[in-house]
């Protein structure tokens, strides 16, 4: 054994501060170090002298040292002013490391040294940034994917002798909610609304395909219970599970004769025909469309139109908007807000749920009003 005077500085003052137990820190995976109050290394385990080199022994902890030596002695110094542990992050070599920095006090109760442990966690960040990373994309994608949900939405536009308005917002960035209006000849217009089961991702790629499959439905079947059967057949193709559902409103308006022929298949948001004279619920039953039959027959209801007609399409994103108390606005009040606000409607409305809901929108909803105007 050495005597005291034969002792280097750094091997004087590890004898000095023995009471660590540097078998314990010897075993241990983490790198492990021990620095003093003026930033030098008076200790590092095995795994960090593999790491690093032996020479790290007496190397002063500055960031002049940083290509060779992790430098911390900020949280260092800190540890050892104030006796709290410290924590933070270092990158070495390329690799991210989480440091605890420790106080280490004398049998006097003063402290003099801070153990530092560095904990490899480079594989945990590098898939944190990976995540981040996808997640900007996938960020991006769903930007792309709303630009194009909102643009293919109808004009607001006149139709023939009918107007169309509306107002649509998704709860999140892509909706489950879905209206059209479209000519289906010289003579005909059709115009649904529909409302798909969740939210997100897979509810939009839904109202892609009611929106493709009506239009190409539209052709061949002028009826909207025919139309219906058709789509659910076209729908029931797709095999998915039964989670996977929608409802819709489908009429169609003819701008000669001012019929108005209409099905439901399962919508349970009633349109609202109002005029001066009064209201009228198009109610009509119907299944929606959900994966539980082999064939779906609609039954099929018609009005007569004239101008100054209007019908008010909605989603359950309005009736099913809670209060701060969870009551739901329900279909009652729509129909309150029709009596007292016939000329604004659909603003009127959108201000009540947010007003209503305390701006705290649950779900999608989508509003439209179809005017006959002459």
């Amino acid at each position: 054994m050495l005597r005291k005077e034969e002792l280097s500085p750094v091997e004087k003052k590890i004898e000095e501060y023995g009471m660590l137990n540097y078998h314990v820190l010897e075993g241990m995976a983490d790198w492990v170090r021990v620095v003093d109050n003026d930033g030098t290394i008076i200790y590092a385990n095995r795994t960090m002298k593999e790491s690093l080199g032996d020479n790290i022994i007496g190397m002063k902890c500055y960031r002049s040292h940083c290509k060779t030596t992790p430098c911390t002695f900020c949280i260092t110094k800190r540890s050892i002013n104030t006796g709290e542990t410290v924590q933070k992050e270092e990158q070495i070599n390329g690799r991210y490391f989480s440091v605890k920095s420790s106080p280490v006090t004398n049998s006097d109760g003063e402290v003099f040294a801070a153990v530092e442990v560095f904990r490899d966690v480079t594989r945990e960040r590098k898939l944190e940034l990976e995540l981040i990373d996808k997640n900007k994309k996938m960020s991006k994608d769903l930007g792309f994917a709303k630009r194009i949900q909102e643009k293919i939405l109808p004009n607001k536009e006149a139709l023939g002798n009918i107007f169309i308005n509306y107002i649509y917002k998704p709860s999140e960035m892509l909706s489950g909610d879905m209206f059209d209006v479209f000519h289906i000849d010289d003579e005909n217009i059709g115009i649904y609304i529909s409302d798909v089961s969740g939210h997100g991702i897979a509810a939009a790629m839904m109202t892609m395909f009611i929106r493709q499959t009506m239009r190409s439905i539209k052709d061949d079947h002028l009826d909207p219970s025919a139309t219906l059967s058709e789509l659910y057949k076209r729908f029931s193709a797709l095999n998915l599970e039964v989670d996977k559902y929608f409802t819709m409103f489908y009429g169609v308006f003819n701008k000669s004769t001012y019929e108005f022929k209409y099905a439901n298949a399962g919508h349970n948001c009633i349109p609202i025909k109002y005029n001066n004279d009064g209201m009228e619920m198009l109610e009509v039953k119907g299944y929606p469309m959900v994966l539980l039959f082999d064939e779906i027959i609609y039954d099929e209801e018609t009005i007569q139109l004239k101008k100054g007609d209007k019908i008010l399409f909605y989603t359950d994103g309005i009736t099913e908007a809670k209060d701060k108390a969870g009551r739901e606005f329900g279909t009652e009040s729509v129909i309150n807000m029709i009596k007292n606000h016939k000329d604004d409607i659909l603003n009127e409305i959108n201000n009540k749920i947010i007003t209503y809901s305390w701006g705290e929108q649950q779900d999608d909803f989508a509003l439209v009003l179809m005017e006959v105007i002459e």
